[in-house]
C-alpha cells in the first residue's frame, strides 16, 4: 500500500481581471497544505495558460509555443492523484479558460476524483458544477457529492483570505476527507490494475 502524500492539483478555472479566484483557492490550498494527507500544487490558468487551438485529433500541438505552454501544466496533472476545482459561475456554466484546460487532456484525468469549490452571486456557482460533472464523466474522472459553494461570495471572506461562516471550513473537511478516501482507493486500485478507458 502506497502511504505517501497525495498529490492534489487544484485548478483556479477563473481568468477574468479582478477575479476572487485567488481569495478561494488560496484559501482551499491553506487547508490542504494543514493536512499531512496531502500535498497541494495550485495551477493558475493565467499563469499557466493554455493553447486555444488544437491540433487534428490525435495528433501532437503543432507548434513549439503550444508544446511549452502544455509543458508547464500537463506533467503537472499526470502526476496528481486527485483534483480540486475553483471555479466561478458564467452564464450558467463554467469559464472557457477552464473547459480549455479540460479538454487539452485525457489521461490525466482517468479514475481520478475530483471535488469542487464553486462560487458566485446568488447560486453559489452549482450550476457550473453540476455542468463539470458531466463533462469529467466522459473523461472518467470520479466527482465527489460533497463540494463547497460560496453565495455571494466578495462577502463571504474577510481582509486575511478567511472565511467568515464558520459552518465553511467543517464543509470543507469533509469534502476533502471523500476526496482523500476516492484518491487513495483509486491510487491503490489502479497499483494492482491499470486503468483503461
Amino acid at each position: 500500500m502506497n502511504d505517501s502524500p497525495l498529490k492534489v492539483a487544484v485548478i483556479l478555472g477563473s481568468t477574468r481581471d479582478g477575479r476572487l479566484g485567488p481569495v478561494v483557492s488560496n484559501w482551499i490550498t491553506g487547508l490542504l497544505d494543514q493536512r499531512g494527507d496531502m500535498e497541494a500544487d495550485l495551477i493558475d490558468l493565467i499563469e499557466t495558460p493554455l493553447p486555444t487551438v488544437f491540433p487534428v485529433l490525435g495528433e501532437p500541438p503543432a507548434s513549439q509555443e503550444a508544446r511549452d505552454l502544455l509543458a508547464a501544466v500537463s506533467p503537472r496533472m499526470a502526476a496528481a492523484d486527485a483534483f480540486v476545482i475553483v471555479t466561478p459561475e458564467y452564464n450558467h456554466s463554467f469559464p472557457a479558460a477552464l473547459k480549455n484546460a479540460i479538454d487539452w487532456h485525457g489521461p490525466e484525468w482517468h479514475a481520478k476524483p475530483v471535488a469542487f469549490v464553486s462560487y458566485g452571486a446568488f447560486s453559489a456557482g452549482l450550476r457550473a458544477v453540476e455542468q463539470l460533472r458531466l463533462v469529467l464523466a466522459e473523461l472518467h474522472a470520479v466527482t465527489i457529492r460533497d463540494g463547497v459553494g460560496f453565495q455571494r461570495v466578495w462577502e463571504q471572506f474577510d481582509g486575511e483570505g478567511r472565511t467568515v461562516d464558520p459552518a465553511v471550513e467543517p464543509a470543507a473537511k469533509v469534502m476533502l476527507d471523500r476526496l482523500a478516501w476516492w484518491a487513495h482507493a483509486l491510487r491503490e486500485a489502479k497499483s494492482f490494475r491499470p486503468y483503461a478507458a
